[in-house]
């Protein structure tokens, strides 16, 4: 079977390659995906699967399905394609999704002999207001037996997890007066907020050591000689599990309830963008990937990368089985976010690294279709996992 996924793999090299120069070089920010999407989609359609554009009413997001006539598994892969403002492609979903797609292609060519249904999800904006956040709420992955993707980075690494995180914003409303000739006839916003931060700088004393509260205000007033009646803050809260995140989050509320309550504000909570539930990696699927990419010649998976950020792939783990391991896209060490990651993922290393990957993620799924005591041992781990 081996021989069999490298050889489809390479069939359908160059129309990858093109795929993923065209995204690379037509770069579009999160809900903006228009050409990236369209191009997903055509690649897909010409190899034979159904695809339901608009997904959800999500207007860049797609549902590609290729099903076999023998009942099965059902494996889904992730596809991202979003840019960064001013340096495009500096995370390198371009390749990301290319790989993803590529592996959803391979597969649907050996699923006649073995069974079972493959699902490439095309998923908009992972760098603002990720889409799997809502296509997990609306049950697009409660079919899904297991979900897999895998992201660019300058080694592979096994997967391993990422924050929950919750995005909120507290705005507080008081009363305006002058300054300096009439104080006492003001309600100060801006007090309200600085005690906000005070009172949580002091909650960080007793939260776990692996949690994150951090902020910003937004607006704290117009003129120095102006009791400020407006004044925003907005906090990222996270944490290594959906249960403490839920904790943590009601204590930093209470910290800007009672910095209200202190100022005579009226306050108002919201949460400003999507929250994010923390990646809970299936040990299980990750070790079948590692030891297929081990004999596709990899000789150095480095354990999972410590991490305080946080993925909407995260909300996928919560609803099935789920990986997102790393590959190598250069040689030498290479920072996310930059124009040099960017230009790494058009470069024969990269390329070479991405048709290892997709032989990989085929050859984890084709072992999950066909040992259906695997499965269950998967989804039995899946099902006792702390989240």
């Amino acid at each position: 079977m081996f021989q069999k996924v490298s050889q489809l793999t390479e069939e359908i090299k160059n129309e990858l390659i093109a795929l993923n120069e065209y995204i690379l070089n037509n770069p579009e920010l999160g809900n903006e995906e228009i050409k990236a999407c369209k191009a997903h989609v055509d690649l897909l359609k010409k190899h034979g699967f159904t695809v339901e554009e608009n997904y959800l009413n999500i207007k860049t997001a797609f549902r590609a399905e290729f099903e076999s006539s023998i009942e099965g598994p059902t494996i889904g892969y992730l596809a991202e394609y979003d840019a960064l403002p001013e340096i495009g492609h500096g995370c390198g979903h371009n390749i990301l999704g290319t790989t993803s797609t590529g592996a959803g292609i391979v597969l649907s060519k050996i699923l006649s002999s073995i069974g079972g249904k493959v699902v490439v999800f095309g998923t908009p904006a992972e760098e603002t207001c990720g889409a799997k956040v809502d296509m997990t709420e609306k049950g697009a992955f409660d079919d899904i037996s297991i979900a897999m993707m895998a992201h660019p980075a300058d080694n592979h690494y096994k997967s391993g997890d990422s924050l929950a995180m919750e995005a909120i914003e507290f705005t507080f409303k008081g009363k305006t007066a002058h300054a300096a000739a009439c104080p006492e006839a003001g309600i100060n916003a801006l007090d309200a907020v600085i005690n906000t931060f005070n009172h949580i700088n002091a909650l960080r004393e007793h939260i776990k050591a692996t949690a994150r509260v951090h902020g910003i205000i937004k607006e704290g007033g117009q003129a120095a000689n102006i009791v400020p009646d407006l004044a925003i803050a907005q906090f990222y809260v996270r944490a290594t599990t959906k249960t403490y995140l839920k904790e943590l989050v009601e204590k930093v509320k209470n910290c800007a309830k009672g910095a209200s309550l202190a100022a005579g504000t009226e306050l108002k909570i919201r949460n400003y963008e999507y929250s994010y539930d923390n990646l809970v990696t299936n040990q299980i699927l990750s070790e079948i990937y590692c030891e297929n990419l081990e004999k596709l010649g990899v000789e150095k998976i480095h354990e999972a990368k410590e991490s305080y950020g946080s993925l909407d792939a995260g909300n996928v783990s919560h609803v099935c089985p789920t990986i997102h391991p790393y590959f190598a896209i250069s040689q030498k060490q290479i920072v996310a976010h930059t124009t040099a990651f960017r230009d790494a993922t058009n470069q024969p290393f990269a390329y070479e690294n991405m048709i290892k990957t997709i032989d990989a993620l085929v050859l984890t799924a084709i072992a999950v279709i066909q040992d259906k005591h695997l499965l269950h041992n998967i989804q039995k781990e899946f099902k006792i996992t702390e989240k």
